[in-house]
């Protein structure tokens, strides 16, 4: 963009920053010559460096700034100046001086010293009393300024380097007394033209254009006699991270969403679970190996539960031990009642289909689905999380069937994984006969299984009274998500990374 483009682009702030440039070079000095605030000039010079017609330069140097004294003593004078004031030609008692002088013991301290110092008092012992009297040169003293008093009504702050011989000697006795001055480091910015600048300074800034149109300005016709501000659509502007829920909040609220839209009713159930619902309603024995992957956290107190309905413990634990008149002989071991209570965090979504199954809510034909909060003791890693979610469901109707089962999980994988490289491989788990395991392929990560599958076992849908075929699945959303969120690892959907979580947890 030629200067002559660039000049009718400038801001209100830059228009007023710019001219200022022809005499100032520091920040501080273009602070006065515009009569703009410290910010409205970082940002004006911000914005004519994003257009290269300054540079700014930084550099870091050590400064000397007042402290609190100093800042006091400035306007009120040095302690000991006040002193040789309170003392004029009278001696005194060094003890009343200290009590009538209103100086801080500190400050006595100091003061007396410096005088001392410099031949300005007389102190002197008159029996068992020490008294102080101005000397003839502590009554010149008070009437000429000293080399401290003329650093202190300097401008501050004041840089290290720029100081004299003189100077050095006097922030040297500055420095041995309490928070009269301080050094420390700052950094002081500096701004020069470029060529491109001065050109544009050359062709005059618009200070009168307008740079919006209001009513008044189109119904008067202003608009016709005056510049309108050209506005550079493709500069950069700042990036806006507006405030929004965490990606994978979101990613389940969606799913939520879409399961609802498919004619599915949610169901729920705790986290505090018992052994019951997490595994024995599920035809799962109490001895089984296949309880060793749900390696379960047990609640140390409560330890028991006292709420399970004992009628439908009592068929659980028949379909256990002989099938209940199902055909099965069951798993022919002497069921546990006392275990059954125990209470544990749930391990998987399908305790919520247990208790659907009981519910006396639970319609025929039905589809039902949960997101489950679940805990297990697992190595964490990329894939695994020791607490995760799964999404749960359940669909009950007469004469459902195996393919029934493939086309939904294959639905499910392409609706909320959005992938089209999708497996089903026969599977295992009590309590669902035949079984079958959901597989999607990952770009980075090869192939993932999303879930496990199955028709319930009438062993397990006997006790609840359920006489037609349930499909079962339970599905890991937090794999899920990784497909839909574009992640290799599986603890950063609940990272507290400020990128990820305003890249809504895109790579």
């Amino acid at each position: 963009m030629d200067a002559k483009r660039i000049a009718e682009t400038l801001h209100p702030l830059e228009r007023k920053v710019l001219p200022a440039l022809r005499k100032a070079f520091s920040f501080g000095d273009i602070v006065k010559q515009s009569g703009l605030s410290d910010v409205e000039v970082m940002r004006a010079l911000q914005w004519l460096a994003n257009k290269k017609l300054v540079t700014i330069t930084e550099q870091t140097q050590e400064v000397i700034s007042l402290g609190e004294n100093g800042l006091r003593y400035s306007t009120e004078g040095l302690p000991e100046k006040k002193l040789l004031i309170f003392l004029g030609d009278s001696k005194v008692p060094l003890t009343r001086l200290q009590q009538e002088s209103g100086l801080s013991p500190e400050e006595f301290s100091v003061s007396i010293g410096t005088l001392r110092k410099k031949n300005a008092v007389e102190i002197a012992k008159e029996g068992s009393e020490v008294t102080v009297k101005a000397s003839g040169f502590g009554k010149k003293f008070v009437e000429r300024e000293t080399f401290e008093e003329k650093f202190l009504k300097r401008q501050f702050p004041i840089a290290l380097s720029s100081l004299t011989d003189t100077d050095k000697l006097v922030v040297e006795e500055l420095k041995k007394r309490r928070d009269i001055i301080k050094i420390e480091e700052l950094t002081v910015r500096s701004v020069a033209l470029t060529e491109t600048g001065k050109q544009v300074l050359l062709l005059g800034v618009q200070e009168d254009a307008i740079d919006r149109l209001t009513t008044q300005i189109i119904v008067s016709g202003e608009w016709r006699t005056k510049p309108l501000r050209r506005y550079d659509v493709l500069a950069d502007v700042p990036q806006i991270h507006p405030g929004k829920k965490q990606h994978y909040r979101q990613f389940l609220d969606d799913v939520r969403r879409k399961f609802i839209g498919l004619g599915f009713q949610e169901m729920t159930g705790p986290i505090v679970e018992t052994d019951f619902w997490n595994m024995d309603a599920l035809f799962m024995p109490q001895f089984h190996s296949a309880r060793d992957i749900h390696d379960a956290y047990y609640i140390k107190e409560p330890k028991y539960s006292k709420t399970l309905p004992a009628d439908l413990v009592a068929k659980v634990k028949a379909a256990h031990e002989n099938g209940l008149k199902t055909g099965s002989k069951g798993w022919r071991y002497e069921f546990d009642v006392q275990r059954t209570h125990r209470h544990l965090l749930r391990t998987q979504g399908t305790a919520c289909s247990a208790r659907m199954l009981a519910s006396p809510n639970l319609k025929i034909p039905g589809k039902y689905f949960a997101i489950a909060r679940c805990f297990r003791h697992d190595v964490i890693d990329t894939t695994h999380l020791a607490d995760f979610f799964q999404t749960e469901g359940i669909v009950v109707e007469k004469g459902l069937t195996l393919r029934h089962l493939i086309g939904l999980l294959k639905l499910f994988a392409k609706e909320f994984a959005g992938t089209e490289e999708v497996k089903v491989v026969p599977g295992y788990f009590p309590f669902t006969e035949p079984s079958a395991g959901l597989y999607a392929k990952h770009p980075q990560m090869g192939w993932i299984e999303l879930g496990g599958s199955g028709i319930f076992r009438p062993e397990m849908t006997k006790p609840f009274g359920i006489d037609v075929p349930v499909l079962a699945w339970g599905i890991g959303i937090d794999r899920i998500a990784m497909f839909k969120l574009g992640l290799t690892d599986i603890r950063e959907l609940f990272s507290h990374n400020l990128q990820t979580l305003r890249k809504g947890g895109k790579e």
